[in-house]
């Protein structure tokens, strides 16, 4: 069995009369032949009457996955810290896992190391260093490498790290003699120019802060408020 085609020829061995025969095809589809105008035609057919294609019959079990990614990604700032909110003070119930396959002991995960407090931590350190944990032999299925550098090699360092010179600091040049000779009396300047002048606000700049404060009071209180509001809609909700 052969199959040709314009770069190469591809050579198959001939079935057994016991198998049966696959229909094998290597050449690349007739859709990239065809003309411009043909695939145009096409594209609108498939637009403005598609084909009507039987329903899908789905042979596994659906799984509901939640919010898509897309769409979390595409919400709102404010919607994400109430909905965390939420679910740190009233999380939701879920179903109890059912685990289609056997369960490995991996030890304490990253995240929950993470989250310990630093003293822990430094309790766990001190007992490894005083009465460390006694591990099993390593068994080693590789054969170890003696000499990971040949000996033929020759490790120098750098030339910086080797010569040590002392400091040379050459004499400054001579003034030339037309060099005029520069007053260097700090020049006298009146005593009310030095005093510094005091900074007094006014009423007008004192009522302005005073306004804005106010504001921004009221801001963080509405954004408490709601808050708090959403989280009793969102516990109401769940009851």
């Amino acid at each position: 069995m052969s199959y040709r085609s314009n770069a190469a020829e591809v050579r198959y061995p001939d079935p057994s009369p016991g198998q049966a025969q696959i229909p094998l095809d290597l050449l690349p589809p007739a859709s990239l032949t065809r003309p411009l105008w043909r695939s145009l035609a096409g594209n609108l057919r498939d637009t403005f009457a598609p084909e009507k294609l039987p329903p899908l019959q789905l042979t596994s079990r659906p799984l509901d996955v939640g919010l898509p990614l897309g769409d979390r990604l595409r919400l709102p700032w404010f919607r994400t810290v109430f909905t965390n909110i939420g679910d740190v003070l009233s999380p939701e119930t879920l179903p109890p896992l059912e685990l289609e396959s056997r369960p490995v002991d991996v030890g304490e995960l990253i995240t929950d190391q993470l989250s310990h407090f630093w003293w822990g931590s430094l309790l766990r350190n001190l007992a490894d260093r005083i009465a460390p944990e006694t591990q099993p032999a390593l068994n080693l299925t590789a054969k170890p490498i003696l000499d990971i550098i040949p000996k033929s090699w020759i490790l120098l360092p750098l030339w910086s790290e080797v010569v040590d010179t002392p400091k040379v600091f050459y004499p400054d040049k001579p003034k030339t003699a037309d060099v005029r000779p520069v007053n260097l009396q700090p020049a006298t300047l009146p005593m009310e120019k030095l005093e510094p002048k005091a900074f007094e606000p006014t009423a007008a700049d004192l009522l302005r802060d005073i306004r804005r404060s106010r504001i921004r009071q009221r801001i963080w209180v509405g954004l408490a408020a709601a808050q708090v509001l959403y989280m009793v809609a969102m516990a109401l909700g769940k009851v």
